[in-house]
C-alpha cells in the first residue's frame, strides 16, 4: 500500500516545535512560582507515592514483596519490602518516579493515547493502595483512593486536551521534584537516613557519591524527555 502520509513543513515543523516548547516552559514557570503552595502540593504527594511505590516494584520484580507504603500529608513516605534485590530496590525510588514522569511526559507529548494512559494512572494508583498503602485509617489511604479514582474519572469524562494536559503537569512536576529531592536527601542533608545512606551502608560508597551519580542520570533523563516532549507529535491516531 502506498504511503499517503504528508510530510511537515521544515518552517511549520520548527513553529509548532517552538510554540510546545513555550507552552511547556510555561508550565514550568507557574510549578516553580507554586512550587511551595497547595496549588503543587498534590502533585508533590503523588511524586512521593511513585517513589514508593517504585521501590516497591523493583522487590517484587528481584523476587521479594511489599509489606506497606506510607505516605504522609507533610510529603514523606516509605515503602517496607520483604526479600528482593537490596541494590536494586534502594536505588529504584528516586529513578522510578522520575520514569513514571517522562513516561507520561513524552507518552502525552508523542502519541494520541492520552486518555489510555490517565485511566492506567489512576488504577495503578488505586490498586496499589488498596494492596499496600497503610493503615486503612490514613492519610495516604484515602489521598491515593481518592486521587486514583479522580483520574480514572478524569480519563472518562474530560476531553482529549485536558486529559493531555494533566499528563503533561504530572510528568514535568515529577520530573522537576526528583533533582532538588535527591540533591536535599542526599547532599544537603547527608548524615540523615535517605535510600542513599542505606545504599552507602550496604556498599562503603558515601551517600554524597550515591547523591551526585543519581543527579547525573536524572539530568540526563530529563534532557532526553524534554527533547522529545517538545517535538512536533507524529500524524495519525
Amino acid at each position: 500500500m502506498r504511503d499517503t502520509t504528508l510530510p511537515v513543513p521544515p518552517a511549520v515543523g520548527a513553529a509548532w516545535s517552538g510554540s510546545r516548547t513555550l507552552l511547556l516552559a510555561g508550565v514550568g514557570v507557574v510549578l516553580t512560582l507554586l512550587w511551595n503552595t497547595p496549588a503543587v502540593w498534590p502533585l508533590k504527594i503523588l511524586v512521593v507515592f511513585f517513589h514508593e511505590l517504585s521501590h516497591g516494584l523493583a522487590a517484587i520484580a528481584t523476587g521479594g514483596s511489599v509489606v506497606r507504603i506510607e505516605v504522609v500529608a507533610a510529603e514523606g513516605g516509605v515503602c517496607l519490602t520483604r526479600g528482593g534485590n537490596a541494590f536494586l530496590t534502594l536505588t529504584a525510588g528516586y529513578l522510578g518516579s522520575l520514569a513514571w514522569g517522562a513516561a507520561a511526559l513524552v507518552v502525552a507529548a508523542r502519541t494520541r493515547r492520552d486518555r489510555e494512559l490517565l485511566l492506567g494512572l489512576g488504577a495503578v494508583i488505586v490498586v496499589a493502595a488498596l494492596l499496600w498503602v497503610r493503615p486503612l485509617l490514613s492519610f495516604g489511604f484515602g489521598f491515593h483512593l481518592v486521587a486514583g479514582a479522580a483520574l480514572v474519572a478524569c480519563a472518562a469524562w474530560l476531553p482529549e486536551i485536558a486529559c493531555d494536559w494533566l499528563l503533561r503537569v504530572f510528568g514535568l512536576a515529577s520530573c522537576l521534584y526528583v533533582v532538588p529531592d535527591i540533591y536535599s536527601d542526599t547532599i544537603a542533608r547527608s548524615g540523615q537516613i535517605s535510600d542513599a545512606r542505606l545504599l552507602a551502608e550496604a556498599t562503603g560508597i558515601p551517600t554524597v557519591v550515591w547523591g551526585a551519580l543519581w543527579i547525573v542520570l536524572a539530568l540526563a533523563v530529563l534532557a532526553v524527555t524534554l527533547r522529545a516532549a517538545i517535538r512536533p507529535r507524529p500524524a495519525g491516531p
